[in-house]
């Protein structure tokens, strides 16, 4: 099966959030995680090793719009996609839009369904001004729907995991 472009950098990023969660998870609880594996077409996304127990991860990525996204993956911005940062700027703060984004994907997330006995969810902050201490400090306003399947909500500090993981729920 062959897949596209786009879909193997999904992948991509996808397996390396869940290793950076994994060696960061590790490094602060001192929990053996590993052996590494993607679910495919299945979700959760990945699968490792939790003390020896399989244990599935859901894998999301954190940006403040579907324009920083863009941006931040090295697409090409047209100018309509410039003058819409802009105003995305100069409309909210980045505190603002990380609270948005990041209560729009755990709302979207607690929607899913998995066939798993054990699933994590995993968020990968990928924008370059917000680090694990400002999800700390923020904690009190991220609103985790009560209606979801995920025994454990994890966000990584950020794009390489160097300011930690702060667990949500």
């Amino acid at each position: 099966m062959t897949i596209s472009q786009s879909e193997q950098e999904k992948l991509e990023l996808e397996h390396e959030a869940a290793r950076l969660f994994m060696r960061a998870y590790e490094n602060l609880t001192g929990r053996e995680i590993r052996h590494l594996w993607h679910n495919r077409p299945n979700k959760p996304d990945a699968s490792c090793l939790l003390e020896g127990d399989r244990l599935d991860l859901e894998i999301a990525h954190l940006y403040g719009s579907e324009v920083e996204a863009m941006t931040l993956l090295g697409r090409d911005a047209s100018e309509q996609t410039l003058q819409a940062l802009r105003e995305l700027d100069a409309t909210s703060s980045s505190h603002e839009r990380l609270l948005s984004a990041l209560n729009r994907i755990l709302e979207n997330k607690a929607k899913k369904r998995y066939q798993s006995e054990r699933v994590w969810l995993v968020i990968r902050n990928m924008h370059h001004e917000w680090k694990a201490h400002d999800i700390e400090k923020a904690k009190h306003a991220i609103h985790v729907p009560n209606d979801h399947m995920f025994e454990s909500i994890w966000l990584v500090g950020d794009e390489k995991a160097q300011s930690g993981i702060v667990q949500l729920f």
